[in-house]
């Protein structure tokens, strides 16, 4: 992790080279905190518009930026690629802290009724774990689902749960309203 008093997103094809090479936080989802949040979209799953899930503009840009390795190299997402991520400490525009982290692609999906990608935290992100993002068919209408299993990835941090998790719980909510906007 590295922390920035400045906007990092001209920089963040420097820091996806070097977080490229840099692995994933071993976890055990058994020993990690499950949380499930979903929101019914306002259209069917076949209207629904997949380029702003691939192109992870998941999240409100005062929340967390990011340049996935896809949209660097412009081409499809695929298993194993790193997406930087700036996250924003408080979450506002200005007077804020940027935390510059990595994640990495660990699974696409690509059923007829159920799209979305998994990714795993790098070594030096806040959180360790994996978090999964998802659209899928229910009955006629399209549902957004973000499934995570994550706890604190360092111990000091592990002092703060409570109010990471309520952290963790307000990106989440955000993340859900942004792609119900969208």
């Amino acid at each position: 992790m590295k922390i920035h008093l400045s906007d990092q997103s001209k920089h963040f094809s420097k820091h996806l080279e070097a977080l490229k090479a840099v692995n994933i936080i071993a976890y055990d989802t058994n020993q990690l905190k499950h949380k499930t949040d979903s929101i019914e979209l306002n259209c069917k799953f076949s209207d629904f518009n997949l380029n702003k899930l691939f192109a992870y503009h998941i999240f409100p840009p005062h929340i967390l930026s990011a340049l996935p390795q896809w949209i660097n190299e412009e081409r499809s997402i695929q298993a194993g690629d790193t997406i930087v991520q700036q996250i924003n400490i408080p979450p506002f525009k200005a007077l804020t802290q940027r935390m510059i982290v990595g994640v990495r692609v660990k699974e696409i999906i690509d059923q007829e009724n159920c799209k979305g990608f998994s990714y795993e935290t790098l070594q030096g992100h806040v959180e360790k774990g994996i978090s999964l993002f998802q659209i899928e068919q229910v009955k006629d209408k399209a549902v957004f689902k973000i499934e995570t299993y994550s706890t604190p990835a360092q111990p000091l941090l592990k002092l703060f749960q409570p109010i990471s998790s309520w952290y963790q719980d307000y990106c989440t909510k955000k993340a859900l309203e942004n792609i119900a906007q969208h």
